[in-house]
């Protein structure tokens, strides 16, 4: 069994929700509950505890009338003489869940084949999984990611986190951001596999469960290991809490410098995205409001003719990735990249009449692609490259280079294939996206952009950034061997050729050497820096953190899974739209930079009086 099956063998276990003991196996159990720091529910906290309960049978229900993707990531440890540790490789997998009448999922296969011909995917990931499940005393059924989306799924309705079940003992009571909870240990009944174990933040207002955390039942010597995990849930409507993140590690106990073996994290989003037919996403809109000015529109170019074929291709492409779930809702943070896309055009005097247009590829994998006029850069890409300082110029320089990239294949005519022009190209499974959307250059194609975007980047106001970019790819370039998954792209282009060397190459001369040692100086940030997402709109917005100084080396974690803890708030409705001025007249076409444009902000807010501040550039 290859180690990639392995780890995702170990995720997906560690949500088993409806696993059943071979007959040989027995019952098996945990220790109870240390009293001595729990107390039994008061009236009032037990009828909150019978609220949490009749939530969850109602957050059950919601799930089955959607179709959420959930996306896990596993990086595997390896002990490190200077870091303690470092990724020694990854696995990576998307899939949508059903929760129907019966649970299941569908892995959107990647789009790569294999060596019989075929394509990969979820199924070629988990084959493996007979012999370790046969070493875990469990048996493996395809509702297994659903262990982490909700707190128990035994019995006949999947809802069998009830007192009937269950104790509960009293912990504290706790905020969670600005949500106050309370907080009780939970522990099964009847020992068995499958039962939860652990502890759960209960909102005090509407009781929902907003965070557990914990394991399955069962005791040590009964299988051979456990992975803990901690899951967090998120207010997406009025009173309605849904699953969005789980974290999941598992230290290594033969380690004495308490290596982690494995660390994961899985990300939930796309419920309000449109059930699926039984063979198709597609579904016929009807526009409201719109007016047919064909009438009054001067006649067209043969050159105008052919870019808005490719501009009905674009938009046929974008819309598809859009409701397979792949592609964020249009926000205020892709209007950012766009106006920074554009200036690359200005900087280099290069007139456009048709502006360029930025959106978030919400994937893990490092890649960015463009389709027409439209650029995709990954949200992993602008996590990474989210480096603190005080004026954010580190951060808007690899934003720059990354852009740049794909502006120089725009230019060089690199152009999205028409033949999406034709909307029935697009009625397909959402699952095959990754397969039926190609959306990758060719490496000749790579490499005439490379060499176009350095052009770029050699403009006046640009040049100064080359340095920065230069210290990502050298940290890239460090940390590469061990995360072949994060750096294989699903859809689009990476940074690395088949040789392990960057498109790019000629930008790392650029910058100073890297130097770990050096606490001013940081090439890359961990995954999940800068973005976060709405799992109900998929709209990314930006995060405001407080500035955390650098104490050692050890505190840089480039490229590395860290542990998910969510600010939770209440919902709020949106503002109503306010009306819209008359417009103004058009200001005379020019190609001068936007100046009012909301520049890329640095990664981290700027600390309070007293603390320590990001390094100045």
């Amino acid at each position: 069994m290859n180690l990639r099956t392995k780890l995702t063998a170990a995720v997906t276990l560690t949500f088993l929700a409806a696993s059943a003991l071979p007959a040989s196996a027995g019952v098996f159990g945990k220790k109870k509950t240390d009293q001595t720091v729990t107390r039994k529910p008061t009236p009032a906290q037990n009828a909150l505890i019978d609220k949490a309960i009749l939530r969850e049978a109602a957050v059950i229900k919601t799930l089955r009338e959607r179709q959420p993707l959930v996306e896990t990531y596993i990086q595997n440890m390896r002990p490190d003489p200077a870091m303690i540790q470092v990724p020694e490789m990854d696995a990576h997998y998307l899939t949508r869940i059903n929760f129907g009448k019966e649970i299941t999922e569908v892995g959107y296969a990647d789009g790569k084949k294999d060596s019989t011909g075929k394509f990969g995917g979820i199924k070629q990931a988990l084959g493996g999984l007979a012999g370790l499940t046969k070493s875990l005393h469990l048996s493996y059924d395809e509702g297994g990611f659903v262990r982490m989306v909700v707190i128990d799924t035994n019995g006949p309705n999947g809802d069998a986190f009830d007192r009937q079940h269950y104790n509960f003992y009293f912990v504290r009571n706790d905020f969670l951001g600005t949500v106050p909870t309370v907080v009780f240990d939970v522990e099964p009944i009847k020992r068995s596999a499958g039962r939860f174990f652990g502890r759960v933040w209960v909102e005090r207002n509407g009781g929902n469960i907003v965070r557990y955390n914990g394991d399955l039942a069962g005791e040590d010597k009964d299988r051979a290991e456990f992975y803990h995990f901690d899951s967090w849930r998120s207010n997406v409507q009025d009173g309605l809490w849904m699953p969005t993140a789980s974290y999941i590690e598992e230290s290594d106990p033969k380690s004495p410098a308490h290596v982690l073996k494995f660390k994961a994290v899985s990300h939930i989003w796309g419920y309000s995205l449109k059930i699926p037919n039984k063979d198709t996403d597609q579904t016929s809109l009807e526009v409201e409001g719109a007016i047919d000015t064909s009438q009054q529109a001067p006649d067209v170019s043969p050159l105008q003719a052919q870019r808005e074929w490719v501009q009905q291709a674009e938009d046929n492409v974008i819309d598809r990735l859009y409701t397979a779930g792949l592609v964020d809702a249009p926000s205020d943070f892709d209007k950012t990249l766009s106006d920074l896309a554009n200036n690359i055009l200005a900087y280099n005097q290069i007139p456009t009449a048709r502006p360029l247009k930025v959106r978030i590829l919400l994937t893990t994998p490092l890649e960015s692609l463009s389709i027409g006029n439209t650029i995709l850069i990954s949200k992993s890409l602008i996590d990474t490259t989210a480096i603190p300082t005080t004026d954010g110029a580190q951060q808007g320089a690899n934003l720059n280079a990354l852009l740049a990239f794909q502006v120089a294949h725009i230019l060089l005519g690199h152009r999205v294939d028409t033949k999406y022009a034709f909307s029935d190209r697009l009625l397909f499974p959402s699952e095959r996206a990754f397969q039926r959307l190609p959306m990758h250059h060719t490496n000749a194609e790579n490499v005439e952009a490379a060499k176009k975007a350095m052009e770029l980047l050699n403009a006046k106001d640009l040049a100064d950034g080359q340095r920065y970019f230069s210290l990502y790819l050298q940290q890239l370039q460090a940390r590469e061997k061990g995360l072949p998954e994060l750096n294989k792209p699903q859809i689009g282009d990476g940074l690395l050729k088949p040789d392990g060397t960057f498109w790019m190459q000629a930008i790392v001369s650029k910058g100073p050497k890297l130097d770990n040692n050096d606490l001013k100086q940081q090439g890359a940030m961990p995954l999940g820096q800068y973005l976060r997402y709405d799992p109900w709109t998929d709209q990314v917005i930006q995060m405001h953190t407080t500035y955390e100084p650098l104490l050692s080396s050890r505190d840089k974690i480039p490229f590395e899974i860290t542990p998910v803890y969510q600010r939770l708030t209440y919902w709020q409705p949106a503002a109503a739209p306010v009306a819209a001025p008359a417009a103004a007249p058009a200001p005379a076409a020019n190609n001068a930079p936007v100046d009012n444009a909301p520049a890329a902000q640095p990664a981290q807010a700027e600390p309070t009086t007293g603390t320590a501040t990001p390094p100045q550039n």
